[in-house]
């Protein structure tokens, strides 16, 4: 039992929230999995990506919380035993370039119980923090770019269907992913034509 306050159930457990790839690929273990939505942050294509999906040339863009709004997820319990190692993997696999920073968070859980969390919120002083771009921007940036884990709208359409299959639509995910793919088809179709064109003749 968690201790109530205001007459609503605030779990006292360590709770991990994932609102992308901790969602369907979490890597550690849980005793407890649960829908949950987190208020004051929304998911947004925020962070430069110039490595996995990009290049510092060519910048692709990658998954954060920015400021505003709110944010389905899902919401982790993890045991007292097992705490230590999670964390240590979580701070591994969130921080690896510093981009996100630990925030603790209240989320509210599918059933109507509050859990605090531990959750990496995209840290804005960053220099790939992008900021608060328009999705005409972030269909600009996702479109075309590659980095050593593949095309960056791979990425955003991996996102799509795995929230669709939480039974989450992102409104603006979804137009989001519309947008580059027409972007990508008006990219390819202008690449073949380019190389179909006939060499101009030699005198």
């Amino acid at each position: 039992m968690g201790l109530v306050v205001g007459g609503v159930e605030v779990d006292q457990g360590r709770w991990v929230f994932g609102y992308g790839s901790l969602m369907w690929r979490p890597g550690f273990p849980s005793q407890e999995r649960r829908p949950a939505t987190l208020h004051g942050r929304r998911r947004a294509f925020c962070i430069y990506s110039v490595h996995h999906r990009g290049t510092y040339q060519r910048p692709g863009l990658v998954l954060g919380l920015a400021p505003g709004g709110s944010v389905r997820g899902i919401a982790y319990q993890i045991a007292d035993a097992d705490w230590p190692e999670v964390y240590a993997y979580l701070r591994e696999r969130e921080q690896p370039t510093e981009t996100y920073v630990e925030a603790t968070a209240q989320v509210r859980l599918a059933d109507g119980r509050r859990a605090e969390t531990l959750v990496f919120v995209s840290d804005t002083r960053h220099p790939q923090w992008a900021g608060m771009l328009s999705l005409e921007r972030q269909a600009e940036l996702i479109a075309g770019a590659v980095g050593l884990s593949g095309p960056n709208v791979d990425y955003l359409r991996d996102l799509v269907v795995h929230l669709r299959e939480e039974g989450i639509r992102d409104a603006a995910m979804e137009q989001l992913l519309q947008m580059v793919e027409a972007r990508e088809l008006a990219l390819h179709s202008h690449t073949r034509r380019g190389a179909s064109e006939p060499e101009d003749a030699l005198p």
